[in-house]
């Protein structure tokens, strides 16, 4: 594989898991230069990571404050939520519709409700069996994910609602979970309001 490429799909792989993960915030700038150095490539690679996380919508590249990660409006926060819905659904509706890749996985325990979360959707989408459509719930899967991190002060990240969920998922119970998902998004939409207010207070913080 060509030098660059392979340092770029590395790169891209490793922001990726940071932005799952909390390392950055929503709202909080990304420095091409500082991810240079800190792995000890040149900039050309870790440019062509950030276009590509960008070109994902995972985050946003402004052209007079550089790459950060989207701090969401009330609008745009309830369109994720809302097409994440549409496509859970889809994926427990499918006429193709697969047993569950991994539930060994899944069945484990984790503690980690935003990375158990993003586990299960990703789970439900490949279980539709739709390439286009498990990789539709993998961006927004992306895009959430920070969000999912950085409002858990609200208490809105049930451990037992997610229990429910995937326990729904691993007995292939696709007309219960079908409610479920409807049910999960429906709280989640409710508190759109709070829910950017607190991330526009966090970026205040960071600035």
């Amino acid at each position: 594989m060509d030098p660059v490429r392979s340092k770029t799909a590395l790169l891209y792989s490793t922001v990726r898991r940071a932005l799952q993960s909390g390392r950055y915030v929503p709202g909080e700038r990304i420095d091409p230069a500082s991810l240079a150095h800190e792995f000890h490539m040149s900039p050309t690679p870790v440019r062509c990571a950030l276009y590509r996380l960008a070109g994902e919508g995972v985050i946003a590249d402004h052209p007079r404050h550089g790459f950060q990660v989207p701090l969401p409006t009330e609008l745009g926060l309830r369109d994720q939520y809302d097409w994440m819905e549409q496509l859970l659904v889809l994926a427990c509706t499918s006429p193709v519709r697969k047993v569950s890749p991994y539930p060994s996985v899944l069945a484990a325990a984790d503690d980690d409700v935003p990375k158990r979360t993003w586990k299960l959707f990703d789970a439900i989408a490949r279980s539709g069996g739709q390439w286009s459509l498990h990789q539709a719930v993998r961006r927004n899967n992306d895009r959430l994910a920070p969000i999912r991190r950085a409002k858990r002060e609200l208490m809105i990240d049930d451990t037992e609602e997610l229990d429910r969920l995937q326990q729904l998922f691993l007995d292939r119970d696709a007309r219960h979970l079908e409610q479920a998902l409807r049910e999960y998004h429906a709280r989640r939409k409710q508190l759109v309001p709070q829910i950017v207010a607190l991330l526009a207070e966090r970026c205040d913080r960071l600035h």
